[in-house]
């Protein structure tokens, strides 16, 4: 029989898989012998056999059955009993943390009669309504799926008629008035009465966690992280304990690091006389986790050693939630805590200096989008068109965003649909406002502290958050804020929230450029002292993955300004040189007059006119890039993206005509040109290496004009290492024809100089047949790089623009793409032709150089698969070469060194 339920006791951190990472995590605190209330986890199996089949597996309620009847011996009560009710909480738990999950529910067994009995004694009278309620409330909106902001309206409304600042100064009667309205409010939107069957609790709300895997909020951040849909959820059910039974009881959720900066220390919050929701809910604005100190010794001594144990087990920053009940330390749940960029770098660093992990697991535990992250520019905190600011509040994910404000979620993801930047301003977050936060650049609240729902999702999602700004009063029905000084801030007002400072300032204010880039531009040198810690930390990570990596990191470069920053920023040289944009601009009539020239005579002297120009651009850029191989690519797109819009000219001459002037002769010329060009697919026409061998000339001109420039770096004493691409090859013989020519232009350059030319002569790998025929193709080259764009383009059958434009999004919300294939590599289909090309190419030349140029060069999932692939290089934009050092230096480590933890 398979095993659906297991108690805290028979799991371990390593069934995270089969028991969530929450109920491996409990049983783990278990084998620890840390203070853990007793309970059982029903595992990922059983979920799924609910998602297959709409039901739960048969064995189910009989296993849940003998585990409720073990707990209930062990407390000496039993769930639903009239006097002093054995009461339950229920969880939702996925291998992966993921805040849209179903919400906890608290206090399962109570109803009309066992809140009696709970509440016996006068002293633990509102104790027992206070629980009731929020039994109620919880129920009725996440299994019974009535609308949370009814519950919150008539709590808000029974606050402003008492007028006190939040629930916790309700008394017992207003207690018992708030459950009757709340049971009265779920039968008027459900049809149906508040279960007062315990057992019928519990079973509706293990059924609601299976359920709400498929929910709207769950799947909207799988699709954002990534997260496979086919793992299911597993279920924990835990005897409660209580924070709200009054002064010397409370709820906290504490960090062993600072999950904002990844400093050591004391970092979490405490809400005394609450359960465990309320901290992370942000309903009330909590006291920093050092006060229990004053507050309880006794239970903040075994917290702090409850805490060392956790980082010691785990090898991590832990994220920890825990209740103190009367002064007794409960801990109900651990995991690796999430983490803003900054924290990432400085928490693996730092387990290293301290010898819990090796510098390989350091760099095991940062990655190429938090890096990027740490790229971004911040706020001028100083000067001209800084702003007012309008709201203080914790710094709870640093970072620097602007948008206009907005206060619901719907409104966030309406405006960010048609590309408006939005902060959302709220009260305090919910996990209803998941798609808001995923649309804002960053999120602003009124309640809650570094530990919040706010402050914990954004921190996961890597956006700027502020919250606990308790300055200011949100306005719901108003859409607006208004400040302690009486400022109303209107919807659609462009706010800037810096996360680092917890500062909120009217309008856009200036951006200043980050340490880190600072450091990149600098050349990458070793930080000096003044150097803020950031710096540090990334300068020894990179310096770890530089030191693992066997991948090369090149960039795509264009000009010799884009080539000197790549190489500051650590390229080992350039992988794709686009020559088509140095036709832009001023050089555009020249090529016009190469497109009209009736003649050859005409077309040369075109190309004539070109060539210094050319060997200009060149010269540079090799000048920048000395030592390193620069990879130059053949002229590319259709010639007729060079000449005007065909509709501009068709009206230029037109409106000429109309009021009876002579059109120019060059617009009509021009035009000529472009309908004679006209392709009905150009990216499939005549283009890349069929340019090169239609338009006469094409070829030989650009080869003299890196010929010539690398003869001029040699007499100046330079090292120039130029490589000759011949883009959209798709047969071998078209690579033949073109090195044929080149190899004439090489010889006659090296004649008219006395200098030896040796430029190897390579293609891009663009075309799928060009793939499956690389072992002949490679007879013909000397290197390989795979233009990736293209071959994403050609092997799917799409364009890029149009399809982005048109079904994508679709396609990402139905699950054909968990990712879009041109920001991450299709490995079952592009990949597949990679590797084919890869192995053939190869077998036909064993010292054929391969490198990939497509923009998933530098992206790190697809950084890794070019490393198992075995490339020799990647090349991305200039930017994205820290990223592609850090994520091959990643991509090189043993599997032993990646993280296990939960």
């Amino acid at each position: 029989m398979t095993i659906y339920v297991y108690d805290f006791s028979e799991g371990s951190r390593e069934m995270a898989g089969l028991l969530g990472g929450k109920g491996a995590n409990l049983a783990e605190m278990v084998r620890m012998g840390l203070p853990v209330p007793p309970g059982f986890t029903i595992t990922t199996d059983a979920c799924r056999v609910f998602l297959a089949t709409g039901a739960p597996p048969e064995e189910l309620d009989g296993q849940i059955a003998r585990h409720l009847a073990a707990l209930e011996r062990a407390a000496g009560k039993r769930l639903g009993q009239a006097d002093d009710p054995l009461l339950l909480s229920v969880r939702s738990g996925a291998r992966f943390s993921m805040p849209g999950m179903m919400d906890t529910i608290l206090d399962i067994g109570l109803n009309d009669l066992a809140v009696l009995g709970l509440g016996k004694t006068p002293e633990r009278e509102r104790f027992a309504w206070d629980s009731y309620r929020r039994l109620v409330q919880m129920f009725g909106s996440t299994v019974m799926g009535v609308d949370s902001t009814l519950f919150e309206a008539r709590i808000g409304s029974l606050e402003r008629q008492h007028e006190v600042a939040d629930d916790s100064r309700l008394d017992t009667v207003d207690l018992i008035r708030l459950v009757e309205s709340f049971k009265d409010l779920i039968a008027e939107e459900t049809g149906e009465e508040f279960p007062q069957d315990p057992a019928e609790q519990l079973r509706r709300a293990v059924l609601a966690v299976f359920s709400s895997w498929n929910g709207e909020r769950a799947r909207i951040y799988r699709r954002r992280e990534h997260i496979p849909d086919d793992l299911g959820t597993a279920v924990s059910i835990q005897t409660m304990v209580f924070g709200n039974l009054g002064p010397d009881s409370g709820s906290g959720v504490a960090f062993t690091r600072d999950p904002a900066t990844g400093r050591p220390g004391v970092y979490g919050d405490y809400l005394p006389n609450a359960q465990g929701e309320d901290v992370v809910a942000g309903i009330r604005n909590t006291v920093p986790l050092q006060r229990l100190a004053d507050l309880d010794p006794g239970a903040y001594k075994e917290l702090r050693a409850s805490m060392d144990r956790l980082e010691g087990r785990y090898r991590d920053m832990c994220d920890i939630e825990f209740t103190v009940e009367r002064g007794k330390l409960w801990m109900l749940q651990t995991r690796v805590g999430k983490r803003t960029a900054q924290a990432a770098f400085g928490i693996a660093a730092q387990l290293a200096d301290e010898g819990l992990v090796s510098p390989q697991e350091a760099l095991a535990r940062v990655d190429g989008d938090a890096l990027a992250h740490l790229m971004f520019p911040r706020f001028a905190t100083s000067g001209p068109g800084v702003g007012e600011v309008v709201a203080r509040g914790v710094p709870a994910s640093p970072g620097a965003a602007v948008g206009a404000a907005v206060f619901d979620s719907a409104e966030a993801v309406r405006r960010a649909g048609s590309g408006e930047r939005v902060v959302l301003v709220r009260q305090e977050t919910t996990p209803d406002d998941l798609p808001g936060m995923i649309a804002a650049q960053a999120v602003l609240t009124a309640r809650g502290g570094k530990t919040s729902h706010a402050a914990v999702v954004a921190r996961g999602m890597g956006k700027v958050c502020v919250c606990g700004a308790e300055g200011i009063t949100v306005d719901l029905a108003r859409r607006c804020f208004t400040t302690a000084d009486g400022v109303r801030v209107a919807e659609g007002t462009i706010v800037s929230v810096d996360g680092t400072e917890g500062v909120v300032r009217r309008g856009a204010a200036p951006l200043a450029e980050s340490e880190v880039m600072r450091y990149f531009e600098a050349g990458g040198r070793a930080p000096g002292a003044e150097d803020q810690r950031i710096v540090h930390d990334v300068h020894r990570l990179l310096t770890l993955a530089d030191s693992a990596r066997r991948l090369e990191v090149r960039a795509n470069a264009d000009t010799p300004e884009d080539a000197a920053r790549a190489r500051r920023f650590g390229a080992q040289g350039i992988g794709l040189c686009r020559t088509e944009h140095m036709f832009l601009g001023e050089r555009r009539p020249l090529v016009e007059a190469m497109i009209l020239a009736a003649t050859d005579a005409g077309r040369a002297r075109a190309l004539a006119a070109l060539l210094p120009l050319q060997r200009e651009d060149f010269t540079g850029i090799l000048e920048a890039m000395d030592g390193l191989p620069v990879t130059v690519r053949l002229l590319d797109p259709p010639l007729h993206e060079f000449l005007p819009d065909r509709s501009d000219l068709a009206v230029r001459i037109a409106r000429e005509e109309a009021v009876g002037r002579t059109p120019a002769a060059r617009d009509r010329e021009l035009l000529a040109a472009v309908e004679r060009m006209h392709e009905e697919n150009p990216m499939l026409g005549l283009r890349g290496v069929r340019l090169g061998l239609v338009v006469p000339g094409l070829v030989a001109m650009q080869v003299r004009a890196l010929a010539e420039a690398v003869v001029a770096r040699k007499r100046a004493g330079g090292d120039p290492r130029a490589e000759i691409m011949v883009p959209l090859v798709g047969d071998a013989r078209e690579l033949r024809l073109v090195r044929e020519e080149v190899d004439a232009v090489l010889a006659d350059v090296t004649a008219e100089s006395g200098i030896v030319l040796d430029c190897p002569v390579g293609t891009m790998i663009e075309l799928p047949r060009a793939a499956l025929t690389a072992g002949r193709i490679a007879r013909e080259a000397r290197f390989f790089s795979f233009g990736t764009n293209d071959l994403t383009q050609t092997t799917w059958g799409f364009s890029r623009d149009d399809a982005e434009a048109a079904f994508f999004p679709a396609y990402l919300d139905r699950g054909v793409f968990e990712r879009s294939p041109f920001e991450t590599i299709d490995r079952e289909g592009v990949g597949r032709l990679v590797e084919i090309a890869v192995a053939e190419g190869r077998a036909s030349r064993p010292d054929l150089t391969i490198g990939v140029c497509g923009e998933h060069g530098g992206d790190p999932a697809s950084v890794h698969f070019f490393h198992a692939a075995g490339l020799d290089y990647v090349s991305c934009s200039p930017f994205r070469v820290p990223v592609a050092r850090l994520e091959a230096g990643r991509a090189a480590l043993p599997p032993s060194s990646a993280d296990s933890s939960t």
